[in-house]
């Protein structure tokens, strides 16, 4: 059994083959998607063990290690060969493009180099497929424990235990434990970044914040937190993990509470989202907006 069995039959004309109008067998784009995460994975496994270089990449503080364009070759070889006509959009090498405008993957090579530049084995590899822009298939890979994570669209998520269906609720008598991405051209300065972080840390028994968004996406679609927000969060970060939770029972809203357009814009452009349950989501909503009323000195 593949590690796309688990999930329910898609329909075959949910996902393409990169000529329009042409389907693929059900679970085809899922599967190649994991076999190009996996082997990804491996390979920053292995990496992990050596030295590493390391160099800016712009300047808000972002970082590029060779086993980030490592991971983006391997990955970019196994879609080129699959699905020579879609489009790519991939972390290293920007929007690489495709004869078929309507699918377009989107690629995080390694999620999580500035953890692994100091030190820390905290990164993930995140893949998905958009339909004119809509993620209809996600994988998270975590290259440290080998797990991988998927979904496709309207037909669930699997993980390494099977199906993945654990809508998250509110832990009883205990504040929430919630995870925040904030993008990189966040500067320090933000002031509502700021107001954000200190309203949900009053709120919360703990914010965190894993430098891997995707892997926070995996904890909240497993209940192992119970809210996650971002503010101006990058549009590589979103899709493979967004999808992953929303098929697993987790409710996304922008900061007004009203259901999140997941669908992304290959050229740019950031998301603010809140994710949980219900009734997290409006409690969190709720934080967020009171953060207008916080204001933050001193800091420059």
């Amino acid at each position: 059994m593949g590690p796309s069995d688990v999930l329910n039959p898609v329909r075959s004309d949910l996902v393409g083959t990169g000529q329009p109008g042409l389907a693929l067998p059900p679970g085809l784009a899922v599967d190649v998607a994991i076999a190009a995460a996996e082997e990804a994975g491996a390979a920053i496994r292995t990496g992990l063990g050596g030295a590493l270089a390391i160099r800016a990449k712009g300047s808000a503080g972002d970082l590029v290690t060779d086993l980030d364009l490592r991971a983006e070759d391997i990955i970019l070889g196994h879609l080129r060969r699959a699905f020579p006509e879609h489009r790519i959009l991939a972390e290293e090498s920007g929007l690489l493009a495709g004869a078929d405008d309507a699918w377009c993957w989107v690629v995080d090579p390694l999620d999580g180099t500035n953890n692994i530049a100091i030190g820390l084995p905290v990164c993930t590899v995140g893949i998905a497929l958009c339909h004119y822009g809509t993620p209809v298939v996600g994988v998270v890979h975590e290259p440290l424990t080998g797990h991988t994570w998927s979904a496709l669209r309207g037909r669930g998520a699997a993980g390494p235990d099977g199906r993945l269906w654990q809508p998250p609720s509110p832990r009883p008598d205990t504040a929430p434990v919630l995870a925040w991405l904030q993008g990189y051209p966040v500067g320090r300065a933000d002031a509502v970044a700021r107001a954000m972080r200190l309203s949900l840390e009053a709120n919360s028994r703990r914010l965190i914040q894993l430098w891997s968004p995707l892997l926070c996406w995996i904890m909240l679609a497993r209940g192992d937190i119970d809210g996650f927000v971002g503010y101006r969060a990058g549009v590589v970060d979103l899709p493979a993990g967004s999808l992953i939770a929303r098929e697993s029972g987790v409710e996304i809203t922008d900061f007004g509470g009203a259901p999140l357009d997941d669908t992304i814009d290959p050229l740019g452009g950031e998301i603010d989202f809140i994710a949980g349950s219900p009734q997290m989501t409006a409690e969190l909503s709720r934080w967020v907006k009171a953060a207008a009323e916080v204001a933050v000195t001193g800091l420059r």
